[in-house]
């Protein structure tokens, strides 16, 4: 399964909470986190005396670079989960570099090129959050900073995908806790294919309509 959504959504912690879940309610599952690099490179580019990654690389490089990692770190946690047994709870997925590459202004097409044998996740969770709520999460963090209008038109980037209708949309604006019971809850009555249905979650569901 995937759990993709902008910067601040809280992909990282949800996906690590629903791994410990499944993996304590008895479908082994491991927690992948499918970064691209993004940060690493606007750090590097500060150290340099440079704005962020796509001022120390140029946006076209960036988006190459990004790419590659991107599909690397995919395959790479889809191969442990096939060789470990495990239920791949990914953190992020191709639908963030398509995302990511678009409104840049550039063409996901390569990339879909490049990620065709790349198999489609059995669950896609689109954690929806308000970018201004997602802002003020990632500047609370203090490890980076996004603008506004990126948070905006990424978030239009992702629903305007053309798999977003098969997304199970959560409101990821809530607390913490009222995500994962939502998260938990969509896998209830549908477990994964070859898993054990993990046991019933206490707290109540949040899930959205996609568009």
């Amino acid at each position: 399964m995937a759990l993709i959504g902008i910067d601040g959504a809280g992909k990282s912690t949800q996906a690590r909470w629903l791994a410990d879940w499944l993996d304590a309610t008895g479908t082994p599952a491991r927690y992948h986190r499918n970064a691209a690099g993004r940060v690493f490179f606007s750090r590097l580019a500060q150290r340099l005396g440079r704005r962020d990654a796509e001022d120390l690389l140029g946006v076209r490089l960036f988006l190459l670079v990004e790419t590659l990692i991107r599909g690397f770190v995919i395959a790479r946690a889809l191969t442990l989960s096939r060789l470990t047994g495990t239920v791949a709870v990914m953190d992020r997925y191709t639908y963030c570099q398509y995302t990511s590459i678009t409104v840049r202004g550039g063409t996901p097409r390569p990339a879909r090129l490049l990620f065709r044998l790349l198999p489609q996740p059995d669950l896609v969770f689109y954690l929806a959050v308000p970018p201004l709520v997602a802002q003020a999460r990632v500047e609370a963090r203090g490890k980076d900073h996004e603008e506004l209008d990126y948070l905006t038109a990424s978030d239009r980037a992702y629903r305007a995908l053309p798999e977003a209708g098969r997304f199970t949309v959560v409101d990821a604006g809530v607390d913490p806790s009222a995500v994962q019971a939502s998260l938990r809850a969509a896998l209830r009555p549908d477990p994964l294919p070859g898993t054990v249905s993990p046991r019933p979650a206490r707290s109540t569901s949040h899930l959205l309509p996609i568009g």
